[in-house]
């Protein structure tokens, strides 16, 4: 079972509404390399690992218990970057009568964003596709699972990377940067894995070639060691740190681990939005509510 505490593993930066921005990092959420296929893949595998090889379910495990922070946390900065984009009164209200116009007029945006979100996260990739089952992968074989997950988490930096250089916006910058940091880490895991099982990492993947340090908003996470370490997210007994010991596959080097997981961060509370009729409650229901 999962417990759930209101924080965020990453700080929302704040900055100025940007739906620009929101659609693109809605790649970073559910597209085919994004936070909810990981979420989905490393949640299946574990939850079908068969045999008494509990170390590397128990990796995948915290893997997957780390990737639904990472759902929250996109959802959460979706939800940052569109708030406020709109005139905030409904009608005929703002400039020209249209309290939406100004956010999706001849911008890059996805107005299924307002339509059906609400200035709202939504389960779709930058197009508007929605997100696809089809892509989680588990075939029962741990070294194969292992081999797709480095996969995943590789590409997974790749595109962040390059939805990085989409957008100057601060509030996309620092939440791509820390993931950047988390997929590289989770990707050194299962590399790490991979290398206990008779894998020589360097010879048979000499890749990602990529590098985390040129990002300015990733490099304090490395300092924290945040690219080598996985944290332990399960309340009894977990043997991942039989794997996670010695030295890093990373290019940046380093100890590999399992630690504890730190403190979070304030979820952004989400003010009314009068324009969307969001929430909708009415005087009489926040008289029940008590507001």
């Amino acid at each position: 079972m999962y417990f759930y505490k209101e924080d965020l593993i990453n700080e929302i930066v704040k900055d100025k509404p940007d739906p620009e921005a929101a659609r693109f990092i809605q790649e970073a959420l559910g597209g085919q390399f994004g936070e909810m296929r990981t979420m989905m893949q490393y949640s299946f595998q574990s939850a079908n690992f068969r045999g008494k090889a509990k170390p590397y379910r128990d990796l995948i495990r915290n893997v997957f218990l780390e990737e639904i922070a990472h759902v929250e946390l996109v959802q959460s900065t979706i939800n940052q970057l569109l708030d406020g984009s709109g005139y905030p009164e409904p009608g005929n209200s703002g400039p020209n009568g249209a309290p939406l116009s100004e956010a999706v007029k001849g911008h890059n945006v996805n107005p299924h964003h307002y339509i059906v979100g609400a200035q709202g996260s939504l389960p779709v990739d930058a197009a508007g596709n929605p997100w696809n089952g089809s892509w989680v992968y588990d075939h029962g074989n741990l070294i194969a699972n292992l081999i797709n997950n480095v996969s995943l988490e590789s590409t997974g930096v790749l595109q962040k990377s390059r939805i990085y250089e989409m957008s100057s916006n601060k509030t996309l910058r620092e939440t791509i940067a820390f993931l950047m940091v988390r997929d590289n880490a989770h990707q050194n895991c299962f590399a790490k894995a991979l290398e206990t099982l008779g894998v020589d990492w360097g010879k048979i993947f000499p890749m990602p070639n990529y590098d985390l340090q040129k990002y300015p908003e990733c490099r304090k996470y490395i300092d924290k060691g945040f690219n080598n370490v996985q944290f332990n997210f399960a309340l009894d007994t977990n043997l991942m740190s039989e794997i996670l010991q010695g030295e890093s596959p990373s290019r940046e080097g380093g100890e590999m681990a399992a630690v504890p997981p730190y403190d979070g961060f304030p979820v952004p509370e989400m003010p009314e939005r009068p324009e969307e009729h969001a929430p909708g409650l009415d005087a009489l229901d926040k008289t029940i509510f008590g507001k």
